[in-house]
């Protein structure tokens, strides 16, 4: 593509953690900071230098709007820093580094800090309409009799709220749930219970053996809360998942005979992670070392009952105008929001039928083997921060390919709405 080249200089993130029916010790700008303070320290340059901050964050708190500025000021960025948050669903994280990189591209800009951020745990409790209903009318008596006769009006189903997180899980407009859409794909592609947690499995495999072996060591920074307590690792994998525990766990979101389970899904998770993009010139100028360069990205859009093709649809296009074929990719990552969407994908990309009708191919695309698949585990080990697992997995993507060698990796995930997100990488 024309403009100037972008590198990847540098990432961090902090340890993905479980949300366990209670908020977590961080907020969304908490965990920004608790990766961005340790990242910018052992950067050359010094934290008021970077040209701007984009950060993704899909829920955000009422008090910590706008998180992209708030952080960057706990971060120590100065006042002057130019600092905004985006949000695309699951492709926030990524559309940040986007962003960044089409500003340098441009040349508007030779130093950007992109993340992504999200704390699950904390997402809202929301009063039902009723019970909003109530209150207002409450506010409007005058009196001390209008006042009593509007408290009589309250009802049991006022003190119920709606868990916000589920709301948001759920697509507005086909009234589905992201894990409902996941099964319409395990139907259409035939993918069995048995596939589905077979990668479970191997996803949590992964991502302990890439634990023990001292892989994310650069990547995953210790966080620290206000009460001393240390995390220092993902503490959602299960390493000894087996097909007989995974098959004693019911569906989820179609009972009594759906495919997709709490053992092959991703964990509600909460998590932060930035990379820092530069300019060549800043990489000259900072005598900075680049882990790959960012080539190109796209962005697709699809019909929301089967969002989980979103990689698909953006990944293809990507692909064609690069001139290269599956086979030209040394690794992928694809995040795994569902074994069976990831599945479903795969499967995609070989279905002759589905290749012609839909992405205009004269062929297949091919097989992407597993050797060269989410290498380290994914989202279903890891959990799914939303806003935050784009930036992830564009990151990981980056390191495992300067520690395995290869030349040439896409990142891609799907979008809650019906849209994908896609970006090729090169090692620098």
């Amino acid at each position: 593509m024309n403009g100037r080249e972008v590198f990847l200089v540098d990432g961090a993130r902090t340890p993905f953690l479980r949300a366990r029916g209670k908020r977590g010790p961080f907020t969304p700008v908490d965990l920004a900071v608790q990766c961005g303070r340790p990242l910018l320290a052992r950067q050359p340059v010094a934290p008021d230098a970077y040209d701007m901050v984009i950060l993704g964050c899909v829920n955000v708190i009422a008090d910590e709007m706008n998180p992209a500025r708030v952080a960057a000021l706990r971060l120590g960025m100065g006042e002057a820093m130019v600092a905004f948050s985006v949000q695309i669903n699951c492709g926030s994280g990524m559309q940040s580094i986007d962003t960044a990189f089409r500003y340098i591209r441009e040349g508007r800009g030779d130093l950007i800090l992109a993340g992504g951020t999200e704390a699950l745990s904390h997402a809202p409790m929301i009063l039902r309409d009723e019970a909003v209903d109530w209150l207002a009318g409450m506010q409007r008596s005058s009196g001390p009799l209008a006042t009593a006769q509007s408290a009589l009006q309250i009802r049991p189903s006022h003190l119920r709220p709606v868990i916000g997180l589920e709301r948001g899980l759920t697509d507005p407009i086909t009234d589905l749930s992201m894990g409902q859409t996941a099964e319409v794909l395990a139907h259409h592609f035939g993918i069995t219970r048995q596939a589905a947690d077979a990668y479970a499995i191997e996803s949590h495999r992964r991502l302990a053996a890439a634990q023990e072996d001292g892989t994310l060591a650069d990547e995953v920074l210790p966080a620290f809360d206000r009460e001393g307590n240390v995390y220092r690792r993902d503490d959602g994998v299960r390493p000894e998942s087996n097909m007989k525990k995974l098959a004693g766990l019911k569906p989820v979101f179609e009972k009594p005979y759906g495919q997709v389970t709490a053992g092959n899904a991703s964990q509600v998770t909460d998590g932060a992670c930035w990379c820092i993009l530069a300019s060549a010139e800043a990489v000259e100028t900072h005598n900075l070392r680049p882990l790959a360069r960012i080539v190109d990205s796209d962005w697709a859009a699809l019909d929301p009952q089967v969002m989980g093709l979103g990689p698909v649809l953006s990944v293809t296009p990507l692909l064609q105008r690069q001139k290269l074929g599956a086979e030209d990719i040394d690794l992928w990552e694809i995040n795994e929001a569902f074994a069976a969407q990831v599945l479903a994908c795969l499967k995609a990309w070989q279905d002759e039928a589905f290749c012609r009708d839909v992405l205009g191919l004269d062929a297949p695309l091919g097989v992407i083997p597993r050797d060269r698949l989410n290498v380290h585990g994914g989202a279903i080990a890891l959990g799914h921060p939303v806003g935050t697992s784009g930036n992830r997995i564009v990151l990981h993507l980056a390191r495992a390919m300067a520690k395995r060698g290869g030349k040439r990796g896409i990142a891609t995930e799907c979008i809650g709405g019906g849209q994908g997100g896609a970006m090729l990488l090169e090692v620098a």
